[in-house]
Parts: C-alpha cells; sequence; structure tokens
C-alpha cells in the first residue's frame, strides 16, 4: 500500500525538527556544551523546543500511518496533519520561560491533543469495523 496523505505532512515536520536540533546544537556549541543546560535558561528552552517535538510528533505520525494503512478516509488524515502542523509551528514560540500561559503554547498542546484524538477515533472506527 502507498502512503499519499502522512508523507505530506512528515516532510515539512521533518524540516521543523532539523531547525530545532540545529538551533540547539549550534547553541549547545557555542556554550560548548556536551550535555544538559549548563544552568542557561536559554539552552534548557531550546532542549524543551525540540524535546517537545520529539515527544509529540513520531507519535501522532505513527497513529497517522496506522490509520492511513486501515483505509482511513483522507479528510481525517489531513485534519490530524494539519493540526499537527498547526501545533508544531506554534509551540516552540509559545513555550517561553517566564509565560506558561503564553496562547501559542495552548494552540500547540491543544492541536497536538486534537490531531491524537482524531487518529484514535479513526483506528477505533477501523478496528471495529463500523
Amino acid at each position: 500500500m502507498a502512503f499519499e496523505v502522512t508523507p505530506i505532512y512528515a516532510l515539512p515536520l521533518a524540516v521543523i525538527f532539523l531547525i530545532l536540533w540545529f538551533r540547539t546544537t549550534s547553541m549547545r556549541g557555542g556554550l560548548k556544551l556536551s550535555i544538559g543546560d549548563g544552568g542557561n535558561p536559554e539552552m534548557l528552552l531550546r532542549i524543551r523546543q525540540h524535546g517537545n517535538f520529539v515527544e509529540w510528533t513520531p507519535f501522532v505520525l505513527i497513529l497517522m500511518i496506522l490509520a492511513e494503512g486501515m483505509g482511513a478516509p483522507a479528510l481525517y488524515l489531513h485534519i490530524s496533519g494539519a493540526l499537527l502542523l498547526i501545533g508544531r509551528i506554534a509551540h516552540p514560540s509559545g513555550l517561553k520561560i517566564d509565560n506558561s500561559a503564553h496562547p501559542l503554547r495552548y494552540v500547540g498542546n491543544g492541536t497536538n491533543i486534537l490531531a491524537t484524538l482524531n487518529m484514535m477515533v479513526c483506528l477505533g472506527v477501523n478496528i471495529l469495523g463500523l
């Protein structure tokens, strides 16, 4: 089976992954840190921006691949893919050291949850044959 929808979202998400990785790694090199944040709040922020991306993105993409493989309608895959992409763009800008209630942080987390729930429903419907 050829996957046609999930790769549309996997590609830009891979680009975002590399941008976040580069920002973290370049700062780490500039601070001469091998691991950790060295007590630098900006380094910690970049680590968490990248880490949050890594915590959410593969999970939702796996759900999308499974749903697409089971024949979920493309519309639902596009909904989850778009929500995930929007969230992964918004979240790093909303993750702030001094503002845990930044609106873009809520957008990032909320869209991830909605994308996950949407794929859970798609998988459940396919598993139950509904």
